[in-house]
């Protein structure tokens, strides 16, 4: 069965087609959150949300479009928010003291730096080098300018290679 005839069954009301959705796509939307937020339970609630609203909208969703896309838009715009707020708190209730979490070791690759991005950096990194869309689609994605995917790709890009030096 194929991924179209999930979605028509999901948005049928089939409680098997909406798992088969899940099963299939759960294991990179949860990774996208974890490389933005770099936090695992957080990654977690904002994958499942991310999730639910993709579940709720699928009447509006474009079936001859792939759906890895559409959902994997929702989960960094909820992370992107999610790492602003934390952030935010942050520097209100404890000023300069807190710093992120350090991310899980990933394949010992330099991806473990990612923390150090800022969310629209990291967003930028992981949609092109984990979830491997390409600059265009990630711009698609997010809705910015192509020539803007590519500044914050190679400005990420250089911040995680001088955090390497």
């Amino acid at each position: 069965m194929s991924e179209r005839a999930w979605i028509r069954g999901a948005q049928r009301g089939s409680v098997a087609d909406l798992e088969r959705l899940f099963r299939e796509h759960w294991p990179r939307a949860y990774r996208a959150a974890l490389l933005v937020t770099g936090d695992a339970a957080a990654a977690e609630d904002i994958a499942q949300e991310a999730f639910l609203a993709a579940v709720r909208n699928l009447d509006r969703f474009d079936r001859r479009r792939p759906f890895a896309p559409w959902l994997h838009r929702i989960v960094v715009n909820r992370a992107i928010d999610w790492t602003r707020a934390r952030k935010l708190r942050a520097e209100v209730e404890l000023g300069d003291f807190v710093s992120a979490p350090p991310l899980p070791e990933l394949d010992g690759t330099a991806l473990g730096r990612i923390t150090d991005l800022t969310p629209e950096h990291r967003a930028v990194v992981v949609l092109r080098y984990v979830l491997e869309y390409t600059p265009g689609e990630i711009a698609e994605l997010l809705d910015l300018p192509r020539g803007t995917v590519n500044s914050r790709l190679r400005r990420g890009l250089d911040r995680m290679k001088e955090l390497e030096a």
